[in-house]
């Protein structure tokens, strides 16, 4: 039953600090378990190995979390709290899980570690139908008790209450602050505001996320850092003279929030508020300060990595951000750790340069001095002398200003970011190709690698290409020798990274031009890349982008073919569709088998296309396995054996042929023989048609007269069906030559052949 009085307590209350790291790498590994389990539940049916191997990983992720004893989960709308106690950092899953959990009314989810598969099953399947679906049944909380499974508790969100809180207007609330902080607007927040912003001061994720909107909302432009730093100022004061009336404590806790929320900041805002803190404005500099007193390891930690992330690399910006923050070698030396250790848990850790990458991180950052950094050793003195004049003379040419609209915009499009990011690319592209060291080009080939994913990411096909062909013409024959090795073993490591699935998140949505680009780059990485692209596809759920794959797979030949393993044991059965079309390609005795193998599929259009590919390879092997297994089993298998006889085109005579000339039918095969021998008077005529008609014809055991006449007038009929000189030639020789029975017959039959004739003129 709902429990309005619980529900309220565990929103009211804030958390009252962050997790443990490990609590909340369990929680959010807890979380991605749980929503991948319930995909699985919801999309598929109940003995679908998917599920099985999802619920399992399920309960093994669930028992290390509640280790100690039962969990109790408390849900607010973006975030799940254990003890009061919230996430140490944002995590997506963890937001997803909570708003599907908030959505069906669950306030708080108690979870005991005895909780089987099937308790989980239950509960998933609960939470796959719609939220009215379960209020008009009496809530979420009603439903679960009607299933009898134990190991769970459910208290409801007051529905009412959930209505007051959706009318309240947060958003709008929220779109007010902020234009509030832009713009600069001097006053009081309105009441409505005020509460807006004291419910996100509870939670230091949710004002984060506030944090991340008045950015958006400010704009990419790194020229508007001063803007945004400005309104980030208003944001805070704000927010702490709402708390002030509540007392000295809310206040603190308001300074903690924003200063846990901090870890979301880009380096350059970082900075910009940071330059505060030294600033004439005493109340700034006094803010700056307090904030900063209060960020914890962890917090700066999550700031360096996420930084780190988005920049895949360490900026002096960051560096010199960092030096503020922990100016101790020993203090920044556990900053990078605990940022390497949260860096590994995102995406950026899965990449295989990782350790590299971060070692080069970790050498800047720790190396960096805002007193000692100087540029000496990298521009001689009369160049430093011009950069320092540089400042000066923008200044000069912005006062002056007489240059036309067109020349400016000239200029400034040399510097604007794609032509910067060309620029790199022919540096990259240019180092490559006059580098003849192994020693130095080793590394700028690695840098290239890198380079290649990235762009590869973000669709740059023409880019990842021109730095892949560089590395391939050096493993050919006219390549350079001494570089051909290293060359050869990156390319190894870019078909073992991500860029199979950049290529395959890109099949979804780009033209089939674009296809063909990001085909020829697969291409030139070579067969070692099949492996990663088979795995892509078994794990594709978008349709265009399977049949995509497949044909990319196909491709590569003999290598792709090889993939065929690896998708046909894929749950998802475009995939499996896929593998046939390789072992259709293939053909060959071990095409056969494996296709043989994919009859018993569960999925009906597997098997149908599984049938197909057979019927197509088209020899007698193939004509073998299909009798074999649909015909000569102990039980036929009748939803391939219905698409068999469904066969209508020529393609199938052979296989009706070969199957009629394997000898007389017996029990159940008698209807399915008599099936076909009809079937081949309906399709076009060939030479083993005909043969194979003359055979059941002539052929027959005097103990079952009955069976054997209906077989015989059967492939009478068909003959004169078919209506040809050679098939009548048959009728005619089984009345000069055949039996009494079958001379009666085929005089029937050949007499129907002049009527025939007849109204066809």
């Amino acid at each position: 039953m709902p429990n309005p009085q619980r529900e309220r307590d565990s929103r009211s209350t804030p958390p009252s600090g962050p997790m443990a790291i490990e609590q909340s790498v369990l929680l959010a590994d807890f979380a991605r378990t749980c929503k991948a389990a319930a995909r699985a539940v919801s999309l598929y049916p109940g003995t679908h190995p998917a599920i099985g191997t999802s619920l399992s990983r399920l309960v093994a992720s669930t028992a290390r979390l509640a280790r100690a004893g039962s969990v109790k989960l408390a849900v607010q709308r973006e975030l799940l709290t254990i003890d009061g106690r919230s996430p140490l950092r944002p995590d997506a899953s963890i937001g997803e899980l909570a708003t599907l959990l908030h959505e069906r009314l669950i306030g708080r989810l108690t979870i005991q570690p005895q909780a089987d598969a099937e308790d989980w099953r239950a509960l998933l399947l609960l939470l796959a139908r719609t939220p009215d679906d379960l209020r008009a049944e009496g809530g979420i909380g009603k439903a679960w008790t009607l299933t009898g499974r134990a190991h769970f508790e459910i208290d409801e969100i007051d529905y009412a209450e959930v209505l007051r809180e959706r009318g309240g207007g947060d958003g709008a609330d929220w779109d007010r602050i902020i234009e509030y902080c832009l713009r600069g607007e001097s006053g009081a927040l309105d009441h409505k505001a005020v509460a807006s912003l004291l419910d996100a001061l509870s939670d230091p994720a949710r004002f984060a996320k506030r944090f991340e909107q008045l950015h958006e909302a400010s704009g990419p432009d790194t020229t508007k850092v001063a803007a945004r730093v400005a309104a980030l100022f208003r944001l805070m004061r704000a927010a702490i003279e709402a708390a002030g009336p509540h007392g000295q404590e809310e206040v603190d806790r308001a300074i903690g929030t924003i200063a846990a929320a901090c870890a979301s900041l880009t380096p350059d805002t970082m900075l910009g508020i940071l330059e505060r803190r030294t600033g004439t404005n005493q109340e700034d500099a006094s803010l700056v300060s307090t904030v900063v007193e209060r960020m914890t390891d962890g917090t700066i930690a999550t700031f360096m990595a996420r930084a780190v992330a988005a920049e895949r690399g360490a900026s002096e910006r960051l560096a010199h951000a960092l030096q503020s923050l922990a100016p101790e070698q020993e203090h920044k030396g556990r900053i990078v750790e605990l940022a390497k250790l949260e860096a590994t848990q995102g995406e950026l850790g899965a990449d295989p340069g990782f350790e590299q990458l971060w070692q080069n991180v970790t050498n800047m950052v720790m190396s960096y001095s805002m007193a000692s950094y100087s540029d000496e050793s990298y521009v001689s003195a009369d160049y430093a002398k011009e950069l320092s004049s540089t400042k000066q003379q923008a200044i000069e040419v912005e006062r002056i200003a007489d240059d036309p609209p067109e020349r400016v915009y000239a200029w400034t499009a040399t510097v604007s970011e794609p032509a910067l990011d060309q620029l790199d690319l022919e540096l990259l592209l240019d180092l490559l190709r006059i580098e003849d060291q192994l020693a130095q080009w080793e590394p700028i080939a690695s840098i290239a690698v890198t380079e290649i994913e990235r762009r590869a990411l973000i669709g740059d096909s023409n880019g990842a290409r021109a730095l892949i062909e560089m590395l391939a013409r050096e493993t050919r024959g006219d390549g350079r020798a001494t570089l051909g090795a290293v060359s050869a073993k990156l390319l190894d490591r870019l078909a073992g990274g991500p860029l199979a699935r950049h290529v395959a998140l890109h099949f979804r949505t780009i033209s089939d031009a674009e296809v063909d680009q990001f085909t020829e780059i697969c291409q030139l990485v070579g067969p070692n890349l099949v492996r990663s692209l088979a795995d892509a596809l078994t794990r594709e759920e978008s349709g265009i982008a399977i049949r995509r794959l497949g044909s990319l797979l196909l491709s590569f030949g003999a290598a792709g073919r090889r993939s065929v393993e690896q998708l046909k044991n894929s749950p998802n059965p475009a995939v499996r569709r896929t593998a046939i079309a390789l072992l259709r390609r293939a053909g060959g005795q071990e095409a056969l088998l494996e296709l043989a193998s994919m009859l018993g599929d569960t999925d009906t259009e597997v098997q149908r296309e599984s049938i197909h590919a057979i019927v197509a390879i088209g020899n007698a092997n193939a004509f073998s396995i299909l009798h074999r297994l649909l015909l000569e089993a102990d039980t036929p298998r009748e939803t391939a054996l219905r698409e068999v006889l469904n066969m209508r085109d020529e393609k199938a005579v052979p296989l009706f042929s070969y199957v009629l000339t394997r000898g007389e039918p017996q029990g159940k095969l008698v209807a399915i023989h008599l099936s076909i021998v009809e079937a081949l008077g309906t399709m076009k005529p060939r030479p083993e048609s005909i043969r194979a008609l003359q055979q059941v014809l002539l052929r027959g055991k005097w103990w079952a007269p009955f069976r054997t006449s209906t077989q015989r007038q059967a492939a009478a009929a068909s003959l004169r069906r078919l209506g040809t000189p050679e098939a009548l030639a048959v009728l005619e020789a089984a009345i000069t030559s055949g039996g009494r029975a079958v001379k009666r017959i085929a005089r029937a039959q050949v007499a129907a052949f002049p009527r025939r004739e007849k109204s066809r003129t």
